[in-house]
């Protein structure tokens, strides 16, 4: 059994852990901590979490915890990772893994150290909607790749929310827009040579929108979206496009949603689905076999350190700062 202990009672933590744990005998939440301690004796009375501790210390120093889930802002992850790590905790993180590429390395180094699982915590990657689009990509049923294009839009309306302040590394590449990067990246298995972009901003620094566009090794051309202006519509999908034909994934996000593949080869079109089991119960098996079986995670520490070299290099194109800087 691997239980558990939560920093904080973020609004993410029932559909990426909770729930997934219900549905796993090999797994439970144990612990909690919040800033508000009455926050976290609500939330762990509403979801049967039976230990509530003082602070995020007294987590991570709990004889009762043996991995740590980090769903904190952005730029609380680096020092709560290294923290957990230290005291022999294996840690899921929720993406972005770091405010920025220095800060990852330093973590993905720490869990080579500590022989720990650190897992940055990109769900979308172990479903089998996912892993068909990497299939078919690989079959080279489409013939030679040439353009992907990616897109997470979700409107954010609230001018308070989180997501608007730089300080704990608000921006939509760092909250919704890491996705389609992702996407491209782990379609390719390539990092880019090449990256422009442009962003359309909100607060100072915090990025509304961005674009980007990558010529990744072979010539692959990608292209990349994310947009929470408050006039913005829902999307979620890639297009892969290829000598032979094209590949269409509707909603790699959270394919429990609904979704579609749509696959286009010599101009005849397939249509296909996978099964509606939420992404976060496919997340927490590759947590535990790494965890129990020494498995490899497509998203562990050494892939999350990378994916934040390739959005510093985004905001570096887009002319704007890193998250994580000194004010």
């Amino acid at each position: 059994m691997l239980r558990f202990g939560t920093l904080g009672a973020a609004a993410i933590t029932p559909r990426a852990l909770i729930y997934p744990c219900l549905d796993e005998p090999q797994a439970s939440i144990s612990t909690i901590a919040a800033r508000d301690r009455h926050r976290a004796e609500a939330f762990a009375e509403q979801h049967r979490i039976r230990h509530v501790v003082e602070d995020y210390q007294a987590v991570i120093d709990s004889d009762r915890v043996d991995a740590v889930y980090i769903p904190l802002h952005i730029t609380a992850h680096h020092e709560w990772t290294l923290k957990a790590l230290a005291a022999g905790k294996h840690v899921l993180c929720e993406k972005s893994l770091a405010a920025n590429a220095s800060e990852a390395a330093e973590m993905a180094a720490a869990a080579g150290a500590a022989d720990r699982v650190l897992m940055d915590a990109f769900h979308y990657r172990y479903h089998p909607v996912f892993l068909r689009a990497r299939e078919i990509l690989e079959s080279g049923e489409l013939g030679e790749i040439s353009t992907i294009d990616a897109a997470f839009h979700i409107p954010v309306k609230d001018p308070d929310n989180i997501r608007m302040r730089y300080e704990t590394g608000g921006g939509v590449t760092m909250d919704i827009g890491c996705y389609p990067i992702s996407w491209v990246r782990h379609l390719t298995d390539l990092e880019p040579a090449q990256v422009s972009a442009t962003a359309e901003l909100g607060p100072p620094k915090v990025d509304l929108k961005l674009e980007s566009d990558m010529l990744f090794p072979g010539g692959i051309r990608a292209t990349t979206s994310g947009d929470m202006r408050p006039t913005t519509t829902f999307k979620a999908e890639f297009t892969v496009t290829g000598s032979r034909g094209s590949l269409r994934v509707l909603n790699p996000l959270t394919p429990q949603s609904g979704h579609r593949i749509e696959l286009v080869v010599d101009g005849e079109t397939h249509l296909e689905t996978r099964d509606r089991r939420p992404t976060y119960g496919y997340q927490l098996d590759a947590f535990l076999a790494a965890v129990n079986e020494g498995a490899t995670l497509a998203t562990d520490g050494a892939d999350g350190a990378k994916q934040m070299a390739v959005i510093d290099r985004c905001y570096e194109a887009a002319g704007l700062p890193p998250r994580g800087l000194p004010q």
